[in-house]
């Protein structure tokens, strides 16, 4: 694979990442790292820093190869993949039955179940964390690791299927399988299976095959100079961490796992795993954490949670979406991949240096990347059933037809609410407001495929639309709502403006100077003290801000309006007392957000 030119939209965002890339090479104690970027399952940019061996003008590329450690188990898990598919084991078979070494472990409770070829490749047969013991097991002899799992047995932390927890043994013993099962070495069936067939020529399991002149040196920088670290052989622990490659072939591995979403019915192609095998490794199949944090105090909470599916770490972002990784690091190496199925980018960062801390550029420039949308983003959409559903129900809305109402309609919303009661609320509607129209300045929302609200707009105000179809075929409207949202009165308007005019009235690059608008009236029960911290956060997170439409509200005491930022949107809740002419509530909430869908 070479480099493919990217779109001139692209440019920009590249010139980013190289910035991002920059900024941290020279802080880290790294001799080289090449990275590359992936869209579309080509190599659109790749660059290298430093060198490959110290002393010597050997600038990273595209081409150079790294020890890319963990990031082989995505490998590994592969090849299992393709032989299940193949019908040759299946992923809740006792890994005993391949194993047979494991066939006198001592499991940890005398009530635990069999350790299964899911667990292991889901780390949760029970075995402790293992690093960094396992990284220095990678050349451990096959027959002596064999006699490890045999005699002396393995320790237990939890019950097998209870909880993640990473083992480099448990992918060990999934080397050991596949070499039982195919009757081969582990190494020449990855090779035979998945590396031939994708091209990935410079990839290797054996150091002697690679190129001396692309050839990166492990390093770890100790008493002021770097020391090499000497590369293992080819050992039991390979299936773990033994893969010697470049960011070319790994933008081959990455293209591959990013082009099987969305599902669809194209011709599989090539590719020698299925894309509903490909898809199959990116699910989370277990837990494996949760992040709550942010990188200033400015900015919304960072939430994410980490799961694992086969080979892979899961994780999903509350603002990006899902995102695919999993990074290594070795005594002398430090690698990651990376990738965002909704939009097909990904990325790729390999460093000669033990424990490199490539996660964290990696992460960064992938992150820039989607939030910049350097490439578009798949979100969820309505399918066509659920377009002409709305079609339909415009329709009915307009006029209604009890004959197109009862062919609409699914069988529970006659029952959930009369269809009497239904015509006559939008028989009101049509005399309150004249002729609807849909809103195309008000958004819609898709919480899934067979899932939309959108906006009606009329001479009094406007409606929200929602409908959610059965799962019959073909689909009928099984949710239909429309709910009245009036002007608000005068007053609620006018103080909403007062409020959001108060927090961009802060002076930008000074001291905080947002208060209560003076001239907005509060009850004595309203805690502005504390409505007036949430105008603070509003603008130190999402100024400049703009007062948008109400989405909800009586038309009389309560209304809630959109509130749009340059880093989010928010909703302000108004609540008036139109005895006293002042407002009873106030109150700032961020809007919900949805993360863009990888299918």
């Amino acid at each position: 694979m070479s480099v493919v030119s990217p779109p001139s939209s692209l440019d920009a965002a590249l010139e980013r990442v190289d910035a991002i890339a920059d900024r941290y090479f020279p802080g880290w104690h790294v001799p080289g790292i090449a990275y590359g970027i992936v869209l579309g399952g080509e190599l659109i940019h790749a660059r290298g820093l430093g060198t490959l061996r110290v002393g010597e003008d050997a600038v990273p590329d595209a081409r150079s190869v790294f020890r890319i450690a963990s990031m082989t188990k995505s490998f590994t898990a592969a090849t299992v993949l393709s032989l299940r598919d193949e019908g040759r084991l299946r992923l809740d078979d006792e890994a005993a039955a391949y194993v047979p070494e494991l066939r006198g472990i001592r499991l940890p409770t005398t009530d635990s179940p069999a350790i299964t070829i899911r667990h292991l490749l889901t780390m949760t047969a029970g075995f402790p964390t293992d690093d960094p013991w396992g990284d220095r097991q990678q050349s451990l002899d096959l027959d002596e690791f064999l006699r490890l799992l045999a005699t002396a047995g393995l320790s237990f932390a939890f019950a097998p299927g209870t909880r993640f927890e990473y083992s480099n043994t448990g992918y060990g013993i999934l080397g050991r399988l596949i070499t039982n099962v195919v009757g081969r070495e582990y190494r020449e069936v990855v090779r035979e299976r998945l590396l031939r067939p994708l091209g990935m020529d410079d990839t290797s399991y054996l150091e002697a095959e690679v190129p001396a002149e692309r050839k990166a040196l492990g390093y770890v920088w100790r008493d002021g100079a770097y020391v090499m670290d000497p590369i293992e052989g080819y050992g039991a622990l390979a299936s773990m961490g033994g893969i010697f490659t470049t960011v070319e072939d790994l933008a081959t591995w990455v293209g591959g796992f990013a082009d099987a979403f969305p599902p669809r019915d194209d011709p599989e192609g090539t590719h020698p795993l299925r894309r509903a095998s490909r898809r199959e490794m990116q699910q989370q199949h277990v837990a494996a954490g949760l992040i709550l944090g942010g990188s200033a105090p400015d900015t919304m909470p960072l939430v994410v949670t980490e799961g694992y599916g086969f080979g892979l770490f899961v994780v999903n972002h509350v603002e990006l979406g899902r995102i695919v990784t999993h990074g290594g690091g070795y005594p002398g190496f430090g690698t990651n991949m990376r990738w965002h199925p909704a939009s097909g980018l990904g990325v790729i960062v390999l460093a000669n240096h033990r424990y490199a801390p490539a996660t964290v550029l990696a992460r960064e420039q992938l992150d820039e990347l989607i939030r910049t949308e350097a490439a578009p983003i798949r979100r969820v959409r309505p399918n066509r059933a659920t377009e002409a559903a709305r079609a339909a129900v415009e329709a009915l809305i307009e006029r209604w037809d009890d004959d197109r109402a009862a062919e609409l309609f699914a069988m529970n919303v006659e029952l959930d609410e009369p269809i009497a009661h239904r015509r006559a609320t939008l028989e009101q509607l049509r005399q309150r407001h004249g002729a609807l129209r849909s809103d195309d300045s008000m958004p819609t929302e898709s919480r899934t495929p067979f899932h939309l609200s959108w906006w009606m707009a009329g001479d009094g105000g406007r409606v929200r639309v929602e409908i959610l179809l059965s799962p019959e075929q073909p689909p009928k409207v099984q949710t239909f709502s429309v709910t009245w949202v009036p002007e608000p009165p005068v007053a609620l308007r006018r103080a909403a403006e007062r409020i959001v005019d108060a927090i961009g009235g802060a002076p930008v690059g000074g001291p905080v100077a947002i208060d209560w608008p003076a001239d907005v009236t509060v009850g004595p029960e309203l805690d502005v003290g504390g409505a007036v911290r949430s105008m603070r956060a509003a603008e130190a997170r999402f100024a400049p801000l703009r007062l948008g439409a109400a989405m909800e509200g009586d038309g009389e005491r309560q209304a809630t309006f959109r509130v749009h930022g340059d880093r989010g949107d928010l909703d302000l809740s108004l609540t008036l007392n139109p005895d006293r002419g002042c407002l009873d509530g106030v109150a700032l909430a961020p809007l919900r957000q949805t993360p863009p869908s990888s299918d």
